[in-house]
């Protein structure tokens, strides 16, 4: 699967996946693929804990108090031009085992900014600093008939990048990828399930641009 391909549950990735006893999950279906576009940004009002990241010049963050439902995906990448992947755990309903970035649903009464603080902090104990790019957009099913509507963002972050403190429950171990490495998230795994790899493979580029 390329970029045109769907992500997962929360981020609720289904094309392909096996479930825990080994069978293949539903396929998620994928509806609109949405390009990075600029407009005019969300006028929600924005937490103290995001009060001081830097949003770059361009960027404009959906409103996501339109009744949608809208998942926060972002890409971090260190000074050494190096890109953070997780390992979701074996307990997880879809794509368990497999690698993915850190990200998830935005809460009722979030914007999509204060979402990415919030999954950065909980996924790995980092404070959000800096969105430095809008990567893509997407539109997709994980099959239960809900549409989400996912933005994915190149972000900066203050804190140990040696020693993220990882979600317990959900994620079993990390790895920093550049381009000489960016094939081990694809994990053996069918094809279809190669869409982590075109995520990181984008924030690669942007922070190099």
């Amino acid at each position: 699967m390329n970029l045109f391909s769907v992500l997962d549950e929360d981020r609720s990735r289904t094309e392909g996946v096996f479930d825990l006893a080994g069978t293949l999950a539903p396929r998620a279906k994928l509806l609109t693929l949405r390009l990075p576009r600029r407009g005019t940004p969300s006028r929600q009002p924005e937490k103290e804990s995001t009060v001081n990241v830097e949003i770059a010049e361009g960027i404009a963050f959906p409103d996501t108090a339109d009744g949608e439902r809208w998942v926060a995906g972002a890409v971090v990448v260190d000074a050494r031009g190096h890109a953070f992947a997780q390992r979701r755990s074996g307990t997880r309903k879809v794509f368990p085992h497999c690698w993915d970035i850190v990200g998830g649903h935005v809460e009722d009464g979030e914007t999509m900014l204060q979402a990415l603080a919030r999954e950065i902090r909980e996924e790995t104990g980092w404070t959000l600093s800096a969105v430095v790019a809008e990567l893509y957009r997407l539109d997709w099913d994980p099959g239960d008939g809900v549409t989400r509507r996912e933005v994915d963002y190149l972000v900066r972050v203050d804190g140990d990048l040696s020693a993220p403190a990882l979600e317990a429950d959900k994620h079993t171990e990390y790895m920093w990828v550049d381009d000489s490495t960016l094939h081990l998230l694809r994990d053996s795994r069918d094809p279809g399930d190669y869409f982590i790899t075109d995520i990181v493979r984008l924030g690669l580029e942007a922070a190099r641009s």
